[in-house]
């Protein structure tokens, strides 16, 4: 069992019994995944239907021991190394995914700006889920919006932030000159925290943050 003496008076996992769905388990979903994990949350779905790769280790929470199995399984014995107890609530879903009913919390942390909306609009009306978080990284900067999903409004400004597609992402990707998408860990880690704060702050009863704006090169951070 983790020790969470040094968090536990600030937040308590077991609060709530909403379940919490990271959709993609790359560089943002498995950053999210062990931030959570080492709050003490045990209750997550995984969905993801990748392989590890040894360009992933530059910017996700994988190991070299990691390289060759599927994201979900390779991160399931991460979190299990900080919490044993999570092996019990975990739920991995390596097929990704397509369709699914989700409830709780859900973090959307895919390449896909279409399986983003998708997954929005299907659940727009859900009376199931608490909120929903979704980020954006590029090289050194990074976007991070959320909404609470009981006001009406903040869904729809939440969903009106996808509307562009995946080609017009693409166009604002930095790539090397081998078009490889350049990404890097601070980056990632910065806006990751940032979420997850958010999260906890709205678990904790306070107004969850829309948008978060940050840069970790220029050492800026802006929360609306």
């Amino acid at each position: 069992m983790i020790d969470l003496s040094k968090s536990y008076e600030f937040f308590q996992p077991e609060k709530e019994d909403a379940r919490i769905n990271i959709v993609g388990c790359g560089s943002v979903g498995s950053t999210i995944a062990v931030l959570l994990a080492r709050a003490g949350v045990t209750k997550m779905t995984l969905w993801d239907f990748d392989m590890v790769e040894p360009h992933n280790l530059a910017n996700q929470m994988f190991r070299q021991c990691d390289v060759g199995k599927l994201k979900t399984e390779a991160l399931a014995d991460i979190l299990a190394e900080i919490n044993p107890d999570i092996r019990d609530d975990l739920q991995l879903k390596s097929d990704g995914w397509n369709g699914q009913q989700l409830s709780g919390y859900v973090f959307l942390c895919v390449d896909s700006i279409e399986l983003r909306r998708e997954i929005v609009e299907k659940f727009f009306d859900s009376p199931y889920i608490r909120a929903m978080f979704d980020f954006r990284t590029r090289l050194t900067d990074a976007q991070h919006y959320a909404a609470d999903w009981s006001d009406y409004k903040k869904k729809k400004n939440f969903l009106s932030t996808m509307e562009f597609s995946h080609e017009e992402a693409a166009e604002e990707t930095p790539v090397s000159a081998c078009n490889v998408t350049l990404s890097v860990a601070p980056t990632v880690w910065i806006i990751c925290s940032a979420g997850v704060a958010n999260f906890m702050n709205f678990w904790n009863g306070q107004p969850i943050k829309n948008m978060i704006l940050a840069d970790a090169y220029s050492f800026s951070l802006d929360a609306f």
